[in-house]
């Protein structure tokens, strides 16, 4: 990750548009966001576009169509490889998560790939599973076209603005001391993020108590 980082914002404008796309792509197409979130390289195109080394109107564009054209290669895939798709090394051993993908988008069609496009493993699995549950194209592309939309110009701007926060700390207080804030920041989101997977995978071990009988036979008693 630090790596692909690190040449990202060292190459030249030109190589940065065609990395940060293939990525986006990438992501959703060839299964690859579980290695190299999409999302990471779509924030660090809005960071350069605060750099003023890549233009804002180009990247965000950039990055919006590839997330739609993404998911269309990702829904094919789905659709003409099928189940064989599940047996992926790399979805093996997401059984739980893609099992979850799976009722999400049982329970709500469309908006299951839209919302799907916000979160990192949906994002990655879930154009392949429409395109196995044999969701009509035309609607898979409305919901896939607008989650890409508003998903890659946030991103986009996230990056953007985090940017030009940077730059105007730096100007207050410094390099070290906004490395510091910025490094302080990210422990704790870091942090946090490590404890929510924590409490789900306790409380997936833990299922809830068997509900009280005799609750129930009030319950029961009680209809007419």
């Amino acid at each position: 990750m630090n790596t692909m980082i690190g040449a990202i914002l060292q190459v030249s404008p030109v190589v940065a548009y065609l990395l940060i796309t293939a990525l986006v792509f990438a992501e959703d197409a060839l299964f690859i966001g579980f290695i190299l979130p999409g999302e990471t390289a779509a924030i660090l195109g809005g960071v350069l576009a605060s750099q003023q080394r890549l233009d804002l109107w180009l990247i965000t564009v950039l990055v919006v169509l590839a997330a739609i054209l993404g998911d269309t290669v990702g829904y094919e895939v789905g659709r003409h490889f099928g189940p064989r798709i599940l047996q992926l090394r790399l979805l093996r051993k997401r059984q739980q998560k893609l099992e979850n993908a799976r009722e999400l988008l049982a329970r709500r069609g469309g908006m299951a790939v839209f919302l799907g496009r916000f979160t990192a493993f949906f994002r990655a699995v879930m154009p392949a599973l429409a395109g196995l549950s044999r969701m009509p194209y035309r609607r898979f592309l409305l919901f896939n076209a607008a989650g890409g939309a508003i998903w890659g110009t946030a991103v986009v701007l996230l990056g953007y603005f985090a940017g030009n926060a940077y730059l105007s700390l730096a100007k207050s207080f410094g390099h070290i001391t906004t490395f510091t804030i910025l490094g302080i920041v990210i422990a704790g989101a870091i942090t946090w993020h490590i404890q929510k997977q924590r409490r789900h995978r306790k409380d997936q071990h833990h299922p809830a108590a068997a509900k009280d009988p005799a609750k129930e036979s009030i319950q029961l008693d009680s209809r007419p």
